[in-house]
């Protein structure tokens, strides 16, 4: 199962998120959920980092992404990553049983 945990403030921003696990539906190289869920955090790391030029922590290895901003969300930041949890909750809606998306307050 792929794990999604979405950090937020307080306020409800989102900070960070990590994605860990494995599908399990096909064979390694050939899951479409976790090709989805690898498409869109990889998107969301490289849209906060390439295009709105964010100061960032992040760890990367097999089937795991963590991500955290270093400094305080703003709005282009929420809108990156809201877009990329949009893009997570319509996969989990078509494959609820392999994949899990939970809040995280910091």
């Amino acid at each position: 199962m792929v794990q999604i945990e979405i950090f937020r403030q307080e306020s409800g921003k989102i900070t960070g998120f990590a994605a860990a696990g494995h599908a399990d539906q096909a064979p390694h190289g050939y899951d479409i959920v976790c090709a989805g869920v690898s498409a869109l955090t990889q998107a969301a790391l490289l849209g906060l980092q390439e295009h709105l030029h964010r100061a960032i922590d992040y760890e990367q290895a097999s089937g795991k992404l963590t991500v955290q901003l270093q400094g305080s969300p703003d709005e282009l930041t929420e809108a990156v990553l809201q877009t990329m949890l949009l893009g997570l909750q319509g996969i989990a809606q078509y494959s609820p049983e392999h994949i899990r998306i939970q809040d995280r307050r910091r």
